[in-house]
């Protein structure tokens, strides 16, 4: 896997904006109606959920964004296709959602730990001109630990990976809830194939603790022959890049004991409407609105031919 050369493709400034949509109105949902907010080619056209008593609903309605309580239906009924559909409702739904927006010239974005679609980590693939109109974000987990089992994979022999993930429940919705098999899954799957090591294991912990724990993901590998120096240097390279696109980013502990490796890496929100601790949804939102960002770098050049997309 070649790591991804330039994350700031895009030039905002000249990049006309484009109509994005989120379905989905939990916590995620309305992080991501923040991040669209403050982005300059990101233009909310429509926020979409089911409870409309939904604290998302009210605050996208309060930055003055259409709202609809109809779901994926009131995107299905928007007079032309959106360029950009984030998903962050839950794995199941994702499915369906695909169906239906397979057809249309949209760009859906998911970030349910589905499996469904083109694997994203931005340092590691880039985002600009995916090859698929299906992107996965994968998980909060797989985008906090996958940049560090991929250095580590590139520069020593690693014969196992395991990744223990650490969320406040505070902040673990529903959706979360119901998806800790596919999380568990698809973390996995994203560690083996970005790393290359077969042997791996992703464990998500939900905690209780007060005050609320921030999120955390320990990397732990088994890597006969490398010196603590060496792996310092590699893991501190793949962190600096992450912060390039998500600034709360810190590795806080990294240590060689024998063969054993950890990295333990911490991340905390910089969001309008998350809690400090919250990292987990920052993280996976952050890569998201980077790659809704490229996307409209991409369309740039059609839009002002006329070509089609």
């Amino acid at each position: 896997m070649m790591v991804a050369e330039d994350l700031t493709a895009a030039e905002p400034a000249t990049v006309p904006p484009i109509a994005v949509a989120v379905i989905g109105t939990g916590a995620i949902g309305q992080d991501l109606v923040s991040k669209i907010h403050r982005s300059a080619v990101l233009e909310c056209a429509l926020v979409a959920g089911r409870n409309p008593h939904s604290g998302g609903l009210e605050h996208a309605a309060r930055l003055g964004y259409p709202t609809s309580t109809d779901g994926i239906a009131a995107v299905l009924a928007a007079p032309r296709p959106f360029d950009v559909v984030f998903d962050a409702t839950n794995a199941q739904s994702h499915a369906e959602h695909w169906r239906l927006l397979r057809p249309l010239d949209t760009l859906l974005i998911d970030l349910t730990p589905s499996k469904a679609g083109q694997m994203v980590v931005p340092t590691l693939t880039g985002t600009h001109a995916p090859t698929e109109r299906n992107v996965s974000l994968i998980s909060c987990g797989g985008q906090a630990s996958t940049p560090i089992a991929h250095a580590l994979a590139a520069a020593f022999d690693v014969e196992y990976i395991e990744v223990v993930s650490t969320v406040a429940s505070s902040i673990a919705g529903r959706a979360t809830r119901l998806n800790l098999d596919e999380y568990v899954a698809t973390t996995g799957h994203a560690l083996t194939a970005f790393s290359g090591v077969p042997d791996t294991k992703a464990i998500l912990n939900i905690s209780p603790a007060l005050p609320p724990a921030t999120f955390r993901t320990a990397v732990h590998a088994v890597v006969p022959g490398a010196t603590e120096e060496a792996v310092r240097a590699v893991v501190a390279e793949a962190a600096e890049r992450v912060r390039a696109f998500a600034p709360g980013y810190e590795v806080t502990a990294c240590s060689v004991t024998g063969d054993r490796v950890t990295v333990s890496v911490e991340v905390i929100a910089d969001s309008d409407v998350l809690p400090r601790y919250a990292g987990n949804l920052d993280i996976i939102n952050a890569a998201a609105i980077l790659v809704a960002e490229q996307h409209a770098a991409r369309l740039a050049p059609a839009a002002r031919t006329g070509a089609a997309r």
